[in-house]
């Protein structure tokens, strides 16, 4: 997008190696400076990425490129898990939520409407008639709720109750202070009752509803005539006594609507069906609920065609996929850009803390408000809108739970949509539906990216891999490349996860731009592309195996080489071996183990970081290659004979000696706090002096070497000493 093409105000997209500002040009507390700035070794890098990415994703030994909720229609979930996939492609099913009428219009509701509302209506609370009765004492009733919980049905039906004939609905660009406006009181025609409805009373800062206009409005009434006003969970109110209306369950508007549409018999059967189980799974509103009966009536008759199943089991996406609409459609009345700002947080923080996603929205909004109004900046209320009431308007739940750490796990306040597929739907609509935003979008996703917070920077990838998922080619150009040539490793390291996570999606050609990456004469991106491979390696050993040589290759040959590249590749090539490919990678390393100098270099420097790594993490637990060792000399498996092999080399290499002895020298002081361990060292150990030089070198190094804290040798290393064979 040129500078041009940029929307009045928006600021085009920073590159990824320019550090973010605060909204005031100051450096945002938490980001990546230069001197602060260091690469996170791979191992705790791919940690930090396995908790922190969302539930819709998934990363981790069991995770499967292409898997998660991508791909298909879903069908249904259960224990968290998706049974069937979601599309990332709009689903083209459309669907009129609602009754027919507009929702808001000024006029008088008929009768039969009412009789046909009061045919289904479920209440939501058990004393319904107790609130007719207050009504008809008070004549003036407030029903405050969530959107889209059935309020105005239940207003309708109140006054239903009271016999009230006409129905008047006022318009909802009445004030408060015009409530009296029209309201004309008393007896109608033949005696009947006047009944009014003002759904969805806007009220502004400055223009609260007060107990004055509700005093005023029952005066005009008089006592034959009554009005019931419903409010969102965010009206301003003064002194008002209000109803609190929730939806009914689901299942009972289903369940109600279906016995008005087909015979009582059908109905058991009918909500029996595995698309009904699936889609009374999922927190859906009465509207919605009310929809699907009339998609099941006519799949009960025949008459929705022969693809009756393949709707009924689309229907439930296609109702997320209309709501999540509707959020970004919506004019303002409803939504704020403020609470617009804080869905597409959540959809990036799904399941995370609810404090840092509350922060991080409001950041949004700052962006998204410099496009909207071309002002610098937008005045961000300290104290908003209770918690409660904000995941109600974004259908979503609270719930504390630990969160990792790298000082261990935290219990923390939680928030996440009540529907696991709503991030992804959302992230979608936002990037395809709303492009004009994508600058705002772009600039906050920057600002993530230089975030000191682990799990910010995780959620920021997990992000982008959606929008790639949804858009390579823009994802790419906008925000994974200006990420990818940083000179700020911490911006590589999230673009590293971006294109591991949007791989992990299914999206193609993410390993075509790794391999070219590889040979780039671009220090940064062959860095990305090195640490990615360590990622996404396991499915592909072969193949990526072979981008890393051509990589040290190509490392090799320049005139300077870079150290820090040199330790990357050896720390993916740990990643691939302590993968679920880890035989394959043993057996790739093998055998081009003396093709050339970088090749040797590139086993043995991965090999020797693997040696590192314990079971746990832990100081003393056992070593997972040593374990590996173990179970593949157990079961005689050639991947026995390739660590021996690879052992062997590394103590034999002039520039790996120091290292391999180091790393043996950790191995008997974890055998000497584990038998398990020192059975296993044991087993090895003989196989690793089949020769005069290698036996002297191990002896000497249990005879020599000190213990914890520079204190005697440990027992342990006396009892490894006498299984050396003698050459």
């Amino acid at each position: 997008m040129s500078a041009e093409e940029q929307p009045h105000g928006s600021q085009p997209p920073a590159g990824g190696d320019q550090p973010s500002e605060a909204p005031d040009g100051r450096q945002a507390d938490g980001e990546a400076t230069e001197e602060t700035d260091q690469p996170q070794p791979a191992w705790a890098a791919r940690r930090d990425l396995e908790n922190h990415t969302p539930r819709t994703i998934g990363f981790g030994d069991g995770a499967q490129v292409g898997g998660g909720v991508f791909g298909g229609t879903n069908h249904g979930i259960g224990g968290g898990t998706f049974y069937g996939d979601i599309l990332l492609d709009r689903t083209e099913i459309i669907y009129q939520f609602g009754a027919s009428s507009p929702l808001h219009a000024s006029g008088e509701i008929s009768q039969s409407t009412l009789e046909e509302l009061s045919a289904c209506f479920v209440p939501a609370c058990a004393d319904f008639e107790a609130l007719a009765d207050r009504l008809r004492e008070e004549h003036v009733l407030v029903v405050s709720g969530p959107y889209y919980a059935g309020r105005r049905t239940a207003a309708l039906m109140l006054l239903h109750r009271l016999r009230a004939d006409p129905v008047q609905a006022i318009g909802r660009d009445t004030t408060p202070g015009q409530l009296t406006a029209g309201l004309g009181g008393g007896e109608t025609r033949d005696g009947r009752t006047t009944g009014h409805v003002l759904c969805d009373l806007i009220t502004e800062p400055g223009r609260p509803l007060r107990e004055a206009d509700l005093l005023a409005a029952r005066k005009e009434l008089g006592e034959d005539a009554y009005l019931v006003i419903t409010v969102g969970p965010t009206a301003l109110l003064e002194d008002v006594p209000v109803v609190s209306w929730q939806a009914p369950p689901p299942g009972d508007v289903l369940a109600a609507h279906l016995g008005v549409l087909v015979s009582e018999d059908r109905v058991s059967e009918l909500l029996a069906l595995p698309a009904v189980t699936a889609f009374l799974k999922r927190s859906h509103q009465p509207r919605e609920a009310a929809e699907f009966a009339r998609l099941l009536a006519g799949y009960e008759t025949g008459e929705t065609g022969e693809t009756d199943a393949t709707k009924l089991g689309a229907f439930s996406l296609v109702a997320l996929e209309n709501q999540v609409q509707e959020w970004f459609e919506d004019d303002g009345t409803v939504l704020h850009l403020r609470d617009k700002a804080f869905l597409v947080a959540l959809a990036a923080f799904d399941e995370g803390p609810y404090a840092l996603t509350a922060e991080l929205s409001d950041l949004l909004y700052v962006f998204l408000h410099e496009i909207e109004s071309g002002m610098r900046s937008a005045t961000v209320p300290v104290f908003g809108t209770h918690i409660g009431k904000r995941l109600q308007l974004a259908r979503a739940r609270r719930f504390e739970a630990e969160e990792p750490t790298e000082w261990g796990p935290v219990r923390q306040v939680k928030a996440a949509y009540l529907d696991e597929r709503a991030p992804l739907v959302l992230l979608r609509e936002i990037w395809t539906g709303h492009p004009s935003a994508r600058p705002a979008l772009v600039h906050w996703l920057q600002r993530l990216a230089g975030d000191g917070r682990p799990f910010v920077r995780t959620r920021a990838a997990s992000t982008v891999a959606v929008l790639a998922h949804t858009d390579l080619p823009s994802a790419m150009a906008l925000v994974i490349e200006p990420w990818a040539s940083s000179h700020l490793y911490r911006h590589r390291l999230v673009a590293v996860n971006a294109l591991t996570l949007t791989h992990v999606l299914g999206t193609p050609n993410v390993p075509r731009i790794l391999d070219a990456w590889c040979e780039s004469d671009e220090s940064p991106l062959r860095w990305v592309a090195i640490r990615a491979h360590g990622l996404i390696g396991p499915e592909r050993p072969f193949e990526t195996l072979a981008a890393l040589r051509a990589a040290a290759r190509h490392q090799a040959g320049q005139p300077e080489p870079d150290a820090d590249l040199s330790g990357q590749l050896a720390e993916s090539v740990e990643l691939l071996l302590l993968s679920s490919a880890g035989d394959d990678v043993l057996a790739g390393l093998l055998k081009t183990l003396h093709d050339d100098r970088p090749a040797t270099e590139l086993a043995l420097g991965g090999f020797i970081s693997a040696c590192r790594r314990s079971e746990q993490d832990e100081r003393h637990g056992q070593p997972r290659v040593l374990s590996w060792y173990a179970r593949a000399s157990q079961a005689r498996t050639p991947a026995a004979t390739a660590i021996v092999e690879l052992w062997r080399t590394a103590l034999g290499s002039r520039g790996h000696t120091r290292d391999a002895l180091d790393v043996l020298r950790r191995w008997v002081l974890s055998a000497d706090h584990d038998p398990g361990t020192e059975w296993a060292l044991a087993a090895l150990l003989p196989s690793l002096a089949t020769t005069s030089s290698e036996h002297q070198r191990l002896s000497h190094l249990l005879r020599t070497m000190p213990g914890e804290d520079g204190t005697d040798p440990p027992p342990v290393a006396g009892r490894l000493l006498a299984v050396l064979p003698h050459p």
